[in-house]
């Protein structure tokens, strides 16, 4: 994996997965202190959204619309 240098911050593309979903994505590495957090380009690579209503994370309804379709 190659990491690049971003505002002093450690750069790259590490293996992500979430509710039960897998992709790659370019990431910030965290530092100690840092609150984790999952950003948009993250959460379109796992076909993920966050639901306004309840904050929660879930599958993403145009991907299910276009499944349901196909």
């Amino acid at each position: 994996m190659r990491v690049r240098q971003w505002r002093g911050r450690n750069v790259g593309e590490a293996v992500i997965e979430c509710l039960g979903e897998r992709a790659t994505s370019i990431v910030v590495f965290a530092e100690k202190d840092d609150v984790e957090v999952m950003g948009v380009v993250a959460l379109e690579s796992l076909a993920l959204e966050v639901d306004p209503i309840t904050k929660q994370l879930k599958k993403s309804e145009s991907l299910l619309a276009l499944t349901a379709m196909g």
